[in-house]
């Protein structure tokens, strides 16, 4: 799978799906579940290192973690999903440099094909246009930003009419820059809607409503395996408590087994 893939299937009318994973286990489970696309989200910060925010992770640990997810793929890399990142916080709003330096070295030292990064501010899209020259994908991402959490929270966006226009120009500019797609997070139905009639390339949304080219979830939040969860993505499974009550059920059986005449023959006297 590739980048122009994905805008392919919007001329076709077909939905996208995309799933995060976190490590080799979770890619084998989202490329077995047929996505689309596999994003490496910095949400992994929480999801799996158990931070309260995005933004401790590093571009190291994103590295490490897209290693991970590719060694988890099966088959030829033809049949696999795209493969995307996330530019953690830092890596791309301090400059075009950093920003190619940091992109560049995801893509030359994993199986990464492309990245994600937050907000279309002038800086940003100057990023998102020279990253785009240098011959690195990037997919955009507007609505709830969680790199700007300290800023806006993790509340619904664009809730008035001014505010929605400026996210469809926005959407115009990511494009213009040359961003091969748009995630689209915890804004109103009609806007989703309404931005993805508008641009030529695809809106994946998340809490955006069904009107889309395709959605993305954090996997562990459908799978049930987070603490708290986020209103527009409801689990699937009750995996937390699924999983605890086997790993309990184990533990009591263990506990419950005597020892044989050999394993009492072998303790060593006190």
């Amino acid at each position: 799978m590739r980048p122009a893939d994905l805008i392919r299937f919007k001329q076709t009318g077909q939905s996208i799906t995309m799933l995060t994973a976190w490590d080799s286990l979770s890619a084998a489970w989202v490329q077995a579940a047929g996505a689309d696309a596999v994003l490496v989200g910095d949400s992994l910060a929480m999801v799996a290192l158990g931070h309260a925010t995005t933004l401790p992770i590093s571009l190291d640990g994103m590295l490490h973690h897209t290693q991970a997810v590719s060694r988890g793929f099966q088959g030829m890399p033809s049949r696999q999903p795209l493969l995307i990142c996330d530019l953690p916080f830092l890596s791309y709003q301090c400059g075009e440099d950093l920003a190619v330096a940091a992109a560049g070295r995801l893509l030359k030292e994993s199986s990464a094909a492309a990245v994600k990064l937050e907000g279309a501010e002038p800086e940003i899209v100057a990023v998102i246009d020279r990253l785009v020259r240098m011959g690195i994908p990037v997919m955009g991402h507007l609505g709830l930003t969680p790199q700007a959490v300290h800023r806006f929270g993790y509340r619904r966006q664009a809730q008035d009419r001014p505010s929605q226009e400026r996210l469809l120009r926005k959407g115009l500019e990511l494009e213009q820059a040359g961003c091969f797609a748009v995630v689209l997070e915890h804004v109103p139905a009609e806007l989703s809607g309404e931005l993805r009639r508008t641009l030529n390339i695809p809106v994946i949304g998340i809490g955006a409503g069904d009107d889309c080219d395709g959605q993305v979830r954090v996997t562990a939040d459908l799978l049930g395996l987070t603490p708290q969860q986020p209103p527009f993505s409801p689990a699937l499974v009750a995996g937390h408590h699924l999983f605890s009550d086997a790993l309990k059920t184990w533990v009591t059986q263990q506990k419950s087994v005597p020892p044989t005449r050999e394993e009492l023959r072998q303790e060593p006297d006190c």
